[in-house]
């Protein structure tokens, strides 16, 4: 599993916009300036944060973008597969799909499926309130 740069930015902009919160909705640029990212790169990762309905954003005076749901309701794996489509470490694990042509004679499936299972359940254990709480990172070192 390699984590894209798209999805650890909407990771970044997801703690971003919940440590913001109190002042409503954020501009882009707004956005763009506190994390260091081109505008237009950011305007790709929110446009699939708000399709997936993760985010809410308007335009306009006083417009910009906010959470739809409190920091403690997402989690970085939902957010990793909206941007990435996949925490699956091998291909053939990739959308719930347990096996392959091979899979019965695969003698390497089940450390692939309980890899799988880690990965997936290290990261929804971890909500962007987490990460918020948490900011230097450090406390998620195993």
């Amino acid at each position: 599993m390699l984590v894209s740069t798209k999805g650890r930015y909407a990771l970044r902009v997801m703690v971003d916009l919940a440590e913001h919160q109190a002042a409503g909705r954020t501009p882009l640029k707004v956005i763009a300036d506190r994390q260091s990212i081109s505008e237009k790169y950011l305007e790709s990762i929110l446009g699939t944060l708000v399709r997936a309905g993760v985010l809410s954003g308007a335009r306009g005076k006083g417009g910009g973008y906010c959470l739809t749901r409190d920091p403690s309701c997402y989690t970085v794996g939902e957010i990793l597969r909206i941007t990435d489509g996949s925490l699956a470490p091998v291909a053939c694990l990739e959308g719930g799909a347990r096996g392959c042509e091979h899979a019965a004679t695969c003698a390497t499936i089940g450390m692939w499926i309980k890899l799988d299972e880690m990965i997936s359940g290290y990261l929804d254990g971890i909500t962007i309130a987490d990460l918020v709480a948490r900011s230097d990172g450090l406390d998620f070192v195993i």
